[in-house]
């Protein structure tokens, strides 16, 4: 894991230089500030990769360094430390760029978790950019892949290490994901980036149809077959095809696949020539391929022939990150080909479309964004401009009501639990914390929490 530089802000000298000793002690390289102006000028003078910024000090809060660090330097990541009763005042700062919180007292166990994941993302960020580097040398880029999530780093990165190899991929997601665009990425890093990339859509032909598409056919192989047909295995020589919706072949195409699978040979549809191609196959699916070879609808040797390196896709709605910079991108692009000047959004659509849950993924947001650039009357983006915004607004409902019940049964779970191990403790804290897996510190915060008194 990459040691990090942090900064530690806080007023509390005990707890700044509590935090400060532990992290050295983890190998990260750490400075401290004890308020906002020494904060900022200790960003002005050196390099961080993340802060631990207390929210409540005085002169300059939390809110206000966080402001002015980001425009110092955006890529800083920034964890608020909080108490528990200031929760919703580390979410707005989250909303304004920081990257989590952490609550009073803080856990140690807890931070190095957030510390980790800091580091990962940042190696990751560091080696994607080495990836855009290789694509630049290329004349390509990765702009069409709008992101900022970890979960979608992280994949870029798995693209950039697959690329290099002979592998099949099979690549999971939701429709509307991008897996198209994840295809042509991993195409673009590979040594066949100078041969062709062929999509095709095995589930909008006929058996009949796909099968010539993909392999071609001779004249006269059935009715109006009228001249010899090239297919895409020997239009992608070289190259790389991509098999969208690869679940909906049928058995006798599957059949045909898994032999140009296993042998790197096929023959044409009505042709007796057998034929040889240098082609690497990449599939996507939005269903269950495995549950489907289960059920019987799909072969289990060729699943496991495409199924070399699978890569998932997380729904849009799993990650939310990645919505900000969709929205800023698609603005931009529609703006421009609508001849139109659009200069945001208002506070009250951008909140709707954060909470929003995106059932169709990228491509929905996308059209969302098309549609009201379109419609719009003024240079700001209203809720009047978003579609189905009543729709909208009633799922939300839905989901914060869904999501409040569901936090309190977890609550009352909880609690009962801490009250069961305190029972068995005979109140010995200590023991209590033993019996739930957890340190003495974080029982002594639960039971603050839940208003439960102490042995």
């Amino acid at each position: 894991m990459k040691k990090l530089n942090i900064l530690v802000v806080e007023d509390g000298r005990s707890q700044r230089e509590m935090l400060r000793d532990f992290l050295r002690k983890e190998g990260h390289t750490v400075g401290e500030a004890e308020n906002g102006d020494r904060a900022i000028r200790r960003v002005r003078e050196g390099h961080y990769d993340l802060i631990l910024l207390d929210y409540k000090m005085p002169g300059m809060d939390g809110m206000e360094v966080l402001q002015a660090v980001k425009l110092i330097n955006p890529e800083i990541d920034i964890v608020i430390i909080t108490a528990y009763g200031t929760i919703e005042t580390a979410v707005d700062a989250m909303k304004a760029g920081a990257l989590d919180y952490i609550t009073k007292p803080v856990e140690f166990e807890e931070l190095l978790l957030l510390v980790d994941r800091v580091s990962e993302r940042r190696t990751l960020l560091k080696e994607n950019e080495i990836l855009r580097e290789r694509l630049g040398e290329k004349g390509v880029t990765t702009d069409r892949i709008i992101y900022k999530s970890p979960q979608m780093s992280t994949l870029i990165n798995m693209a950039g290490r697959v690329a290099a190899s002979r592998a099949t991929v099979l690549l999971q997601g939701e429709s509307g994901t991008g897996k198209e665009l994840l295809a042509r990425l991993i195409h673009n890093l590979s040594p066949r980036s100078a041969r062709p990339i062929i999509a095709v859509n095995c589930g909008a032909l006929h058996e009949n149809l796909l099968e010539s598409e993909l392999f071609g056919h001779e004249k006269g192989a059935f009715t109006g077959a009228t001249a010899r047909r090239i297919g895409r295995f020997e239009e992608a020589d070289g190259g790389t095809l991509f098999l969208d919706e690869i679940s909906e072949l049928s058995p006798q195409v599957q059949v045909k696949l898994l032999r140009f699978l296993q042998e790197h040979e096929f023959q044409r549809l009505g042709g007796n020539q057998t034929l040889r191609t240098d082609v690497r196959v990449i599939s996507a699916t939005n269903r269950d391929l495995e549950q489907r070879m289960k059920e019987g609808a799909f072969r289990e040797d060729l699943f496991y022939r495409l199924n070399v390196v699978m890569m998932s896709i997380p729904p849009l709605r799993e990650r939310k990150e990645d919505i900000p910079p969709l929205i800023d991108h698609f603005l931009k692009r529609y703006a421009e080909e609508n001849g139109k000047r659009i200069d945001g959004l208002s506070r009250e659509a951008q909140d709707l479309l954060l909470k929003y849950d995106y059932p169709g993924n990228v491509r929905e947001l996308e059209n969302i964004i098309e549609r009201a650039v379109v419609i719009a009357r003024e240079d700001v983006i209203s809720v009047e401009d978003l579609p189905f915004r009543e729709g909208m607004e009633e799922a939300l409902e839905g989901r914060r009501a869904e999501e409040s019940l569901l936090r309190g049964s977890i609550e009352e779970l909880e609690k009962k639990l801490i009250v069961e191990a305190m029972e068995k403790a005979g109140d010995h804290q200590t023991r209590a914390a033993e019996l739930l897996g957890i340190s003495e510190r974080m029982l002594r915060y639960k039971l603050k929490k839940y208003g439960l008194k102490a042995g």
